[in-house]
């Protein structure tokens, strides 16, 4: 009898273990901290997810991610579930986000404030026929950074074409900007210098 009760007992102990190891399983997620270089897209191909899920888990806003940032890494396919299933993760991350990117806020304040004034002392505005001279105009007044240094940055990433795409990295744009996948030459503008302010010159390996 003793024999049997045993028995009974190790068969349960093991199918609530077995239980355990396949919740777990099924809630599991990865962590990921970023790295200088980083892309939510080349991240997504990593790990064999998506843009969307990424970016869905963590709260990430138009593609900007920062180096020491963590991620969650949900599956690509079942993004709500792995969202829903991990609201702790997901507000860590979140936390995390926010704190590592309260100076970048500032700074993104204070371009748009830089980029007001410009404006207003007549600086020239995007036509489409003159994109080099106002590229140059943008970037060296919002920055700070001569206009032939960011020059010879577009003129060595991109040779000034403002639609190309780096097919195994995801860069795209003028400053082969990797935190962004689309955007015309404004877009692009703003968004360099929300990453210049963000990791100096070091972005283009300066």
């Amino acid at each position: 009898m003793k024999k049997f009760v045993t028995s009974i007992l190790a068969t349960s102990a093991a199918a609530v273990a077995l239980f355990f190891a396949g919740a777990t399983g099924a809630s599991a997620s990865t962590t990921y901290t970023v790295k200088s270089g980083d892309s939510v897209w080349a991240i997504s191909q990593t790990f064999h997810s998506t843009i969307n899920a990424i970016e869905q888990a963590n709260h990430i806003n138009n593609h900007l991610i920062l180096p020491g940032q963590k991620l969650v890494i949900p599956d690509g396919s079942t993004t709500s579930q792995t969202t829903a299933a991990q609201p702790a993760a997901t507000s860590q991350s979140t936390a995390a986000y926010n704190g590592q990117t309260n100076n970048y806020n500032g700074y993104k304040a204070q371009a748009a404030t830089t980029n007001q004034t410009t404006n207003n002392a007549g600086s020239a505005s995007y036509s489409g026929s003159n994109m080099k001279s106002y590229v140059l105009n943008q970037m060296s007044s919002r920055t700070g950074v001569p206009a032939s240094t960011w020059n010879a940055i577009i003129t060595r990433e991109s040779g000034w074409n403002a639609g190309i795409r780096n097919s195994s990295s995801g860069a795209y744009g003028l400053f082969q900007n990797m935190h962004i996948n689309g955007g015309d030459v404004t877009a692009q503008v703003n968004a360099a210098v929300s990453l210049y302010h963000a990791q100096g010159m070091g972005a283009w390996a300066l």
